[in-house]
């Protein structure tokens, strides 16, 4: 007879099942995460620099006219931005990839608390999102916003399922 170890089921190693919603919403708070480290990275670079000239020669490469009317309004807002205000729109920026960094790796861990961060966070910037759409209606606008009513509604969800669960509501 061939002797086999008997394992204890405390040291058997099991496969953990992921919350694949939870791995979603981390992986687009990372995407997020990302875009908004570049957008910080392109206000950096930019300062110093002649905004209406990067912003002609920008135009120039991706072929609009430089005498028509898309052009002129961007040269209309450029001319908005000093260097205060792009440093400003730079710091903003790397603050939001930061905290949406938090929140994407806590998600990814299945950290309660980023579970709760990113609830609060959302719920704190739906009125913005909501008076961005009534202010300039765009598919963008309402996209952002599906977006993150659902992580909302799948947050509220998992986190009434937990309590649930652990027996407290």
């Amino acid at each position: 007879m061939s002797q086999t170890a008997i394992q204890h089921p405390e040291t058997v190693k099991t496969r953990s099942v992921h919350d694949r919603g939870l791995l979603m919403i981390g992986l687009f708070k990372l995407s997020k995460s990302l875009f908004f480290f570049c957008l910080g990275i392109g206000a950096i670079h930019l300062l110093h620099r002649d905004l209406g000239n990067e912003a002609m020669r920008l135009a120039t490469a991706l072929r609009f006219d430089p005498e028509g009317r898309f052009v002129g309004l961007l040269m209309e807002k450029v001319d908005l931005i000093d260097t205060h205000h792009l440093r400003e729109i730079g710091v903003a920026t790397f603050a939001y990839s930061a905290i949406a960094l938090v929140e994407g790796v806590g998600l990814m861990l299945e950290k309660v608390w980023a579970e709760y961060l990113t609830l609060s966070l959302t719920v704190l910037f739906l009125p913005w999102e909501i008076y961005e759409i009534f202010r300039r209606f765009t598919l963008l606008h309402v996209g952002l916003l599906l977006i993150n009513l659902a992580v909302l509604g799948y947050l509220l969800w998992l986190l009434d399922r937990k309590k649930k669960a652990a027996g407290l509501g």
